[in-house]
């Protein structure tokens, strides 16, 4: 019930509930927000009293039992927007009482936990997808669209940075930031639009990172990382990603985040960059505070429309209308006897759904073992993907005995 929930899931919720979805293929369906777990209820309470009138009659629960509480509940699907290292322990218990599932990214930490999540799934029959709302960023899906129809021609190289403001680490998520790092929370966005985009095969994994403003310097909580991924195409030939991430921006920085990305190809470039491609505002006393200079109205905002009503939209809000009305079809967009084509036709759907987040959680698994073995004195580790010795395969300096982080193959 925090910021991503006021900032998506709420609008979304909102809007649904007093305009419903509609689809030719399946009608109208209503949307009602049943039930929210949250860790003390106090956030949910407060929202409670400001929600439009029809929308405040969902129930609230509360630890210890929150997720159990919500998917006893009379729900259909439920959204699971915790901390990172927490979405295993809640997405399991969702998938095994037999609910549709939406997770916030990452989708888990390990290829483990993704391989139980994806059998329980299957053996549910259910469907099971991760928020990766920057797919949906309308610069990115220009540059798919580009990749797709082979107007740029095999990626190369990229960089990719997002910088986030100081209060992300030391005030909304401080009470979950010790051991943690920038990388899992948001370059975990950029490891899937170079999988989605490119489709490549993930080899090798390096990483580093900045200690010492949000913890120790010598501790295991990371200010900022530098993380390094190797791809090869089907013919061998490899390309490299840089993604450089960071929670420690001042706080007064003119934007929400500074996020850019460059990728060059075989016969092109292609730069994108979140704030020079946006408008600029400066009003006395208000900015770079209560407002930023640099607005990012492609994600979430605030609108008066032309016709009167005000709306909140972007792209942070359309990935969850997308899920629900995945559920919608899924349901009611034929016969009950065609909901198994129907299930399999949604699992193809790679952008989102968990059995196509393979090489992005092995990343993820990669780089938290990679900075793990760095806090614990040993840097310049690497992972190898798929290697003779395994599917993931840590490699430490000095050392002639590898650790297999996951047996199996990628």
């Amino acid at each position: 019930m925090g910021m991503i929930f006021d900032e998506t899931y709420r609008p979304f919720f909102e809007a649904a509930n007093a305009q419903g979805i509609y689809d030719p293929v399946w009608g109208a369906c209503h949307v009602e927000l049943a039930a929210v777990g949250s860790r003390t209820g106090q956030r949910a309470e407060k929202y409670r009293e400001t929600a439009p009138t029809t929308v405040r009659g969902f129930h609230s629960f509360t630890e210890p039992r929150a997720v159990g509480q919500v998917v006893e509940a009379d729900v259909d699907f439920v959204c699971v927007a915790t901390p990172d290292h927490r979405h295993f322990t809640a997405a399991r218990e969702v998938l095994a009482a037999g609910k549709h599932l939406l997770l916030e990214k990452p989708s888990v930490l390990s290829l483990a936990e993704l391989d139980e999540l994806q059998d329980l799934a299957q053996a549910q029959s259910v469907l099971a997808k991760i928020v990766y709302h920057k797919l949906l960023d309308p610069d990115h899906k220009k540059l798919r669209t580009l990749v797709a129809d082979g107007v740029l021609s095999h990626v190369n190289h990229g960089y990719c940075s997002l910088l986030e403001p100081k209060s992300i680490s030391g005030d909304q998520f401080s009470e979950w930031i010790q051991g943690r790092n920038p990388g899992t929370y948001v370059a975990v966005h950029y490891i899937k639009l170079i999988d989605f985009t490119f489709g490549l095969q993930l080899a090798r994994v390096t990483c580093t990172g900045q200690r010492g403003i949000v913890g120790p310097a010598g501790g295991d909580t990371w200010d900022s990382t530098q993380l390094r991924l190797i791809y090869e195409d089907d013919h061998g030939r490899e390309a490299a990603f840089d993604i450089h991430t960071s929670w420690v921006t001042p706080d007064n920085f003119p934007g929400y985040v500074e996020q850019e990305v460059q990728f060059r190809f075989d016969n092109g470039v292609w730069n994108g960059h979140s704030r020079k491609r946006g408008v600029e505002c400066t009003i006395e006393g208000r900015t770079p505070g209560e407002f930023k200079n640099s607005m990012n109205n492609h994600y979430n905002g605030q609108f008066l429309e032309p016709w009167g009503i005000r709306s909140q939209r972007g792209y942070g809000v359309e990935v969850l209308e997308r899920f629900a009305r995945e559920v919608a079809y899924l349901e009611f967009g034929g016969s009950p006897e065609q909901r198994p084509n129907r299930l399999e036709e949604l699992r193809r759907l790679t952008y989102n759904d968990l059995s196509a987040d393979r090489q992005t959680v092995a990343a993820v698994q990669a780089m938290e073992a990679i900075l793990a073995k760095h806090a614990a004195g040993t840097p310049g580790c690497v992972v190898k993907v798929n290697d003779p010795s395994g599917g993931l395969v840590l490699y430490s300096p000095g050392s002639s005995t590898p650790e297999i982080l996951y047996a199996p193959p990628v």
